[in-house]
């Protein structure tokens, strides 16, 4: 949990939250490393926090239960508050999995490739906005359902048939299937509990 209350502080501070970029998937071992790295290297001074915004997610699995998780709000990024200087920039940057820090790139004189990005700072408001619409956030419904996916309805009037799927309505916790009634493929919605996906 971020503390709103140091978001306030004056933009006079000399801390400023920035936003860095990571391998997919890395953000959580990123935010491990660099917590071991800022002890080890003695910089807990001018890195003051790590945060990955999360918002909660409801995810339905393949036998129709319900399991409460995290959903990352930047998949792929970490965001870091700190005192920004030569020593902390190679801190962070040399952490593995770390790719890029967000701000502005400068172009390469010559050659090709990506040239020297400088960092830029994110404003409080932007930074203020992230977290409280996090903690607002109404749970995600994430389902393990798509389009063209074949299902067998598990429970309701049409327990027992087969059919497949034709659209997933994840805010509504619904799906519509063809379903194979008296010969014939007819469209009906059901719920994500009423339903397994078949391999």
């Amino acid at each position: 949990m971020v503390n709103l209350a140091h978001l306030a502080k004056d933009s006079g501070s000399k801390s400023r939250w920035y936003a860095v970029q990571v391998a997919s998937g890395c953000e959580k071992k990123v935010k491990a490393n660099l917590l071991q790295r800022i002890q080890t290297l003695d910089v807990a001074d001018r890195i003051l926090q790590i945060q990955i915004p999360e918002r909660p997610a409801i995810k339905i699995k393949k036998d129709g239960t319900r399991a409460s998780s995290e959903e990352k709000i930047f998949p792929g990024y970490v965001l870091i508050e700190m005192v920004m200087d030569d020593h902390v920039w190679s801190v962070v940057k040399n952490t593995p999995n770390v790719i890029n820090f967000v701000g502005t790139e400068e172009k390469r004189r010559y050659g090709r490739g990506r040239g020297h990005v400088t960092p830029r700072p994110l404003e409080p408001t932007e930074m203020r906005r992230i977290f409280i619409s996090a903690e607002e956030e109404t749970p995600v419904i994430k389902v393990d359902l798509a389009a063209g996916d074949h299902i067998e309805v598990t429970s309701g009037p049409f327990q027992d048939f087969s059919g497949e799927v034709v659209e997933v309505s994840p805010e509504r916790g619904k799906l519509k299937a063809l379903i194979s009634i008296f010969g014939r493929d007819t469209p009906v919605e059901l719920e994500f509990n009423q339903v397994h996906k078949v391999d």
